[in-house]
């Protein structure tokens, strides 16, 4: 870090550093939630068939393998690869204003660290020409 900064130039300093500082944090704890995920997943489904299919339909037991393989294979023949979480998004931002919309992004990335947009960027340097 240089001795001779400004006060602005500090500033930009300490909040690029906490929002590393965050994402190092917070990157092997999402990793983390997202292993639990799959494993309870896994677990759930093989208590399930365990439980329900060898008695009714004589069907042999599963391992913990074959019930994470089993609801892989369900995710990609009935899920698909889009996530829910962009549909919910995409309804949220319907029924915003346009104004409501550009708000709500601008806190988002202000809350999480990230600069601003490519749209707020050349809207900046149209201003200043």
């Amino acid at each position: 870090m240089k001795t001779n900064m400004t006060p602005e130039e500090r500033e930009g300093f300490r909040r690029r550093l906490r929002v590393r500082l965050r994402w190092i944090i917070a990157a092997p704890l999402i990793l983390l939630l997202f292993l639990l995920f799959i494993a309870v997943g896994g677990e759930v489904v093989r208590q399930l068939w365990n439980w329900l299919l060898p008695p009714l339909f004589a069907f042999p037991r599963i391992t913990f393998w074959q019930a994470l393989g089993l609801l892989a294979l369900c995710r990609i023949l009935f899920g698909g690869f889009s996530s829910s979480g962009s549909r919910f998004r995409r309804r949220m931002e319907d029924s915003m204003t346009p104004e409501d919309r550009e708000r709500f992004r601008r806190r988002i990335r202000e809350r999480w660290g990230l600069g601003a947009s490519s749209r707020e960027a050349q809207e900046s340097t149209r201003e200043v020409t």
